[in-house]
């Protein structure tokens, strides 16, 4: 019953708080209902499905799902890059990933990344997403306010059977049909639509895009998924699973998906002592993965839910679901060392331009580097000895 337990509680929070994330990015994307469905349904399908293949075969909690850090990043990108240049970008770095990890090399990229100033870069990438809520709550306070304050509720009451997240839907819910302005006969009740979406390269989307996606998939996910489960004593093929995600990755591109990756929230909850005995914690990861084939499977209705839902009810459950990673970024980017330059590449990253068609996201990495060899260049060294001797 602890793993029954834990797979629902995952569930809910894939469903209150990665959804409303998605459907808040596609449409930053200016994404039809066609390419949004589409979408949703296979980057669920197919991380459900991998999912319980590795589960079962290993005997262990692996939850594989899909990047929200990179989601988030995608979202930064509206109207700087084209939908087929996003794919195109995606594919290659789902190709990049089934490569390191085959070879081996992945790790030795990323001990040469500072993880503090990746993350300063990610925290002032999605800071806007947080400023909007806050515009959205103060513009709307009978539908997006009413949620957000639900949410602080939630917290306050700090009760494991009411997610805050859950708490907002619900309640902002009811404020979007007590007082938004809404037609719930316009939802279109049907299953996903599948869409093969055009795939175009260019140099500019593989280092602006595929880059980072690289980074935040390999070194957030995979690395503190995969950390955690070794923590709990599992012994974890990392190489295999690292394979399987990049695989996992490319075919999710196919119907216009985003890279897949190791859960970090979804191994915290599946793999943790909440979720019973060790040995038998992986069929907690099963029954949340088949759950979500529900939601892959209704991907054509929820979409529609974007032309009945008020936009500030939207950007404020996507500010919500995003607050814990923002959280969790600056604590890694300013808990330690390397903090000039994490600031330096939050304030480059926060900063909207584009250089050479290459996007602020990929300038704050190397204005971090640069402001930490100025200014703590010591630090800087003892973590590149400390990855090399790793």
């Amino acid at each position: 019953m602890a793993a029954v337990w834990a797979g629902l509680t995952a569930f809910v929070w894939y469903a209150f708080g990665a959804l409303p994330l998605h459907l808040e990015v596609a449409g930053q994307l200016g994404l039809s209902s066609a390419e949004s469905s589409s979408w949703i349904f296979i980057i669920w399908f197919s991380s459900a499905i991998t999912s319980i293949a590795l589960s079962l075969y290993y005997r262990l909690p692996i939850p594989i799902t899909w990047t929200i850090p990179g989601l988030i990043y995608l979202g930064t990108l509206s109207g700087q890059f084209t939908f087929s240049e996003l794919i195109g970008a995606n594919l290659m770095a789902g190709g990049a990933i089934v490569l390191l990890g085959a070879f081996g090399i992945g790790e030795k990229i990323m001990a040469w990344l500072p993880l503090p100033i990746v993350m300063g870069m990610f925290g002032g990438s999605i800071l806007v997403y947080v400023t909007r809520m806050i515009s959205a709550s103060v513009d709307d306070v009978l539908v997006a306010g009413v949620t957000l304050a639900s949410y602080l509720i939630g917290r306050f009451i700090a009760n494991p059977r009411i997610p805050p997240m859950g708490l907002a839907v619900i309640v902002g819910g009811i404020a979007v049909y007590v007082f938004g302005e809404t037609s719930m006969h316009l939802v279109s009740w049907s299953l996903p639509v599948l869409v093969q979406p055009g795939v175009s390269f260019s140099a500019s989307a593989f280092v602006a895009v595929s880059l980072p996606m690289i980074i935040l998939v390999m070194g957030l996910g995979n690395v503190q998924g995969l950390g955690f489960l070794i923590s709990q004593g599992y012994k974890v093929p990392i190489t295999s699973i690292t394979i399987v995600a990049g695989l996992n990755s490319m075919i999710n591109t196919v119907m216009g998906g985003h890279p897949a990756t190791v859960a970090r929230t979804g191994a915290a909850i599946l793999a943790g002592p909440d979720a019973g005995p060790k040995q038998g914690r992986y069929w907690a990861c099963v029954i949340a993965a088949a759950l979500t084939i529900l939601i892959a499977l209704g991907a054509g209705t929820l979409t529609s839910l974007l032309a009945v839902l008020p936009r500030t009810f939207v950007v404020t459950l996507a500010g919500l679901a995003i607050l814990s990673s923002l959280q969790s970024a600056f604590e890694t980017a300013f808990g330690g060392k390397l903090r000039f330059g994490a600031l330096a590449a939050l304030a480059v990253a926060a900063t909207p331009f584009s250089v050479f068609g290459i996007t602020s996201a990929f300038w704050a990495i190397l204005a971090g580097i640069a402001a930490s060899l100025m200014a703590e260049r010591h630090e800087l060294f003892d973590y590149w000895r400390s990855g090399k001797e790793a």
